[in-house]
């Protein structure tokens, strides 16, 4: 073993974690002391000033500045008193991370030093706004930008060693109003969303004036030694192993999967679910994944717009907490090859004010027409965007793991369960009376107004659909585990909110000629079952037979990034987003040309770390243990040995130039495609290029180099391998 792995392994024995203590014995003795919420306000906040902040978050309602400011009064006092100095606007740029610029309390008045925090200051702030990524939008020469403070989502305190910082979610915008983060189209879409889903519940319950989209988010993750991380320059970088000979025991035995928690594990685990709680996160299940070294953790559902700030920040704070218990997470969707990827599976719902889940079936006829009409509506609004839904996962990180290891396919499809299919299916063959089996609980019987219940929890689960029915929810499962979902979320709410739209104008043009309402509606359900058939699959989305079935269906199957995000800038896309109000034509070309360049940026990266991994790692450690092998083959014939008796060594000689000369070779290659890449002005075509070109490099090279860790001295090696990597000690 190389001393660097050595020693790597050495300081992991034995060590410690630090131990984080809670502030109370029970998660509800200390669950959100770090949120400026509802409590928090009341208790802070003149009556006036709380119900303005409530006004905003229940109905849209603009604060106006006298209220500003005396909420920014109270917010201040709420966090001086926990200990912060200073705030910020904490917001999420199009880079996929979070953003933040702190700005202290501390002001000069009369040469006097005085902590002061206005209602301008807490509203709005004023980021470099040419820094961050904007598909030309914004020029350096234009640098101008705007973060705008988000009522819905409650400001936080972040703790670290050395003090506590005010944050304060925001959406960021242009100077000219572009939106350039991911938080503000997912408002637009949810507005959107409300209004539309509320119209259709009028059919059913003039009580419900507003809907709710939920989501709950599972978030698999890997833990890896910080110092054995040290030796993988690919896994620093990059977050993936480039090169890795699969260990003899990788995840085969399937006995990972919900076993024993290892206790550095399970410290770190105590440690950030600690950090969460305090910071609202509502955390509710810890578990081991498939995958050695793989875990998860989930919260409890949430209003879309809180659970996805709320994902954001537990990435930054799984990150900050690894590190202080001698850990690095890798949320890369596939770090290791060969075994499990790492998704963040999205389970999305709809809630109305009056306590209904749309999603869940109901115990009257009424209300299972409701439930169907929303049902079959996500069906159909899935099913006319599924090119778009994909775009909304793409990435270079996912292409890895799309279709592989429990992960779903790059084709979109639908799985509901055998019996919800079946009952699609009567409503489709219009069958009066038509009893179904004990065995499938329910009967549905199609007179107008007389749908029974149809039970709970009547699917099973198929893990292989990136999209499916779990009893009162779907699950989009293509959504990678690096991914901020904000996106998926925007693009799924945005084609639901579309197609309710339709739907109601369908449904009216109807009850305007004569039919009645009842009949009407189920009538247009019908016509969706019958449109959206195609998409619905519930076999085995791994099999070739699926992939020739699709095609049939017409069903595409994207399974690169650069023509994935096509979608985005497609006329139907196009029309759809400013119909909505969620983009404009330029915001949409500048997301999609942000996209092309992250995906280039990041292939260009993994391409400069294998290269150089390759030429000045991997090539002198094979040579080094060649040469040793030369000089033990001379050595044998010095002492009268003939070379037929040194076939061995003589072979692994040949072997290792073999091995050493095709990845030079192709390391040659991939470097000139890469400059010939680069030349190519067009942003798509050299996405196209990195894509087909220079990535098709990365297997031959990675092959060969994996070939010479299992021959080349394990002394010699330079980089930790797997058996090392994914053993948590």
């Amino acid at each position: 073993m190389s001393n660097i792995r050595f020693r790597a392994l050495e300081t992991t024995l034995g060590r410690l974690p630090v131990k984080v203590v809670p502030p109370g014995g029970k998660v509800s003795d200390f669950y959100g002391v770090n949120v400026f919420n509802r409590e928090a306000m009341q208790k802070y906040l003149p009556r006036d000033a709380y119900k303005a902040v409530m006004a905003a978050i229940e109905h849209g309602v603009s604060v106006d500045r006298k209220m500003a400011d005396l909420i920014a009064l109270g917010m201040k006092d709420w966090a001086s008193s926990k200990g912060c100095t200073s705030y910020t606007h904490w917001f999420q740029p199009l880079t996929g991370l979070t953003a933040e610029k702190h700005d202290s309390f501390f002001e000069l008045s009369d040469g006097k030093a005085i902590e002061h925090f206005s209602g301008n200051a807490l509203a709005q702030q004023e980021p470099d706004a040419s820094s961050f990524p904007s598909g030309g939008i914004r020029n350096t020469f234009e640098a101008r930008g705007y973060t705008a403070w988000d009522p819905s989502s409650p400001a936080f305190i972040m703790e670290s060693a050395s003090g506590k910082t005010l944050c304060i979610p925001t959406i960021f915008v242009s100077y000219t109003g572009e939106t350039l983060d991911n938080k503000a189209p997912l408002l637009k879409a949810l507005h959107a969303l409300d209004k539309a889903a509320v119209d259709v519940c009028q059919y059913f319950d003039k009580d419900v004036t507003k809907v709710i989209a939920t989501l709950g988010v599972e978030q698999e993750y890997f833990l890896v030694d910080t110092a054995l991380l040290n030796s993988r320059p690919d896994l620093l970088t990059t977050g993936r192993s480039l090169f890795g000979h699969s260990p003899a025991k990788g995840q085969q035995l399937e006995d990972h999967y919900f076993g024993s928690i290892p206790e550095r594990v399970y410290a770190f685990m105590q440690d950030m679910e600690t950090e969460a709680y305090k910071l609202g996160i509502p955390l509710k299940t810890r578990h081991n994944e498939v995958a050695p070294s793989q875990f998860e953790c989930a919260p409890v559902f949430e209003e879309i717009n809180l659970a996805v700030d709320h994902n954001a920040l537990l990435m930054d704070l799984m990150e900050k907490v690894a590190r202080r218990d001698n850990f690095k997470v890798l949320l890369h969707e596939k770090p290791y090859a060969g075994i499990n990827g790492s998704g963040k599976h999205n389970n999305w719902s709809l809630s109305t004010n009056t306590g209904k889940n749309l999603l869940s079936p109901g115990s009257t006829p009424k209300s299972n027409l409701m439930f169907l009409t929303f049902f079959i509506t996500t069906i159909k609004a899935v099913f006319e965007h599924a090119d778009l839904m994909r775009a909304s996962i793409a990435s270079a990180s996912n292409d890895h793991r799309l279709g592989a290891n429990e992960a779903p396919p790059a084709i979109m499809s639908i799985f509901l369960g055998t019996q919800l299919s079946n009952v699609l299916d009567e409503i489709e063959q219009k069958v009066n009376d038509k009893k179904m089996t004990a065995d499938e609980k329910t009967a549905l019987k199609l007179d107008i107004g007389k749908i029974p219940e149809i039970l709970l929890d009547n699917t099973d689960r198929n893990r292989t659909s990136p999209f499916a029915f779990t009893g009162n929810k779907f699950e989009f499962r293509a959504v990678g585990s690096s991914a901020n979902c904000s996106n998926a979320m925007m693009v799924l709410n945005t084609i639901m909110a579309n197609q309710l739209r339709k739907f109601k104008k369908e449904v009216d043009s109807l009850i305007d000629k004569g039919t009645k309402k009842d009949e009407a509606i189920l009538k247009v359900l019908r016509q969706y079952i019958v449109d959206s058939k195609n998409i619905r699959f519930e076999g085995n989305g791994y099999s070739d037979e699926w992939v020739k079935e699709a095609k049939r269906r017409g069903l595409s199957n994207i399974t690169t990034t650069p023509p994935a995000l096509d979608a985005y800038v497609s006329k139907s896309s196009m029309k759809l987003f400013e119909e909505m109000s969620i983009f404009n034509h330029r915001e949409v070309e500048a997301r999609h040309e942000i996209m092309l360049e992250t995906y280039i940026k990041k292939i260009q990266i993994e391409s400069r770390v294998m290269g150089d991994l390759a030429i000045n790692h991997i090539i002198p450690a094979a040579i080094h243990y060649q040469t040793t092998l030369a000089k033990n083959v001379e050595g044998l014939k010095s002492i009268g040995m003939k070379p037929d008796t040194m076939t061995t060594q003589i072979g692994m000689i040949m072997e290792i130039s073999e091995h050493l000369g095709m990845i030079k070779t192709n390391v040659d290659k991939m470097i000139d495609a890469r400059k010939k890449a680069n030349k190519i002005e067009d942003i798509r075509e050299k996405a196209i290029a990195y894509c087909d070109e220079v990535k098709s490099y990365f297997d031959t090279i990675r092959y060969h180099v994996d070939k010479l860790e299992i021959m080349v001295d394990d002394e010699l090696w330079p980089l930790a391998k797997y058996r090392e990597l994914v053993m948590i000690r």
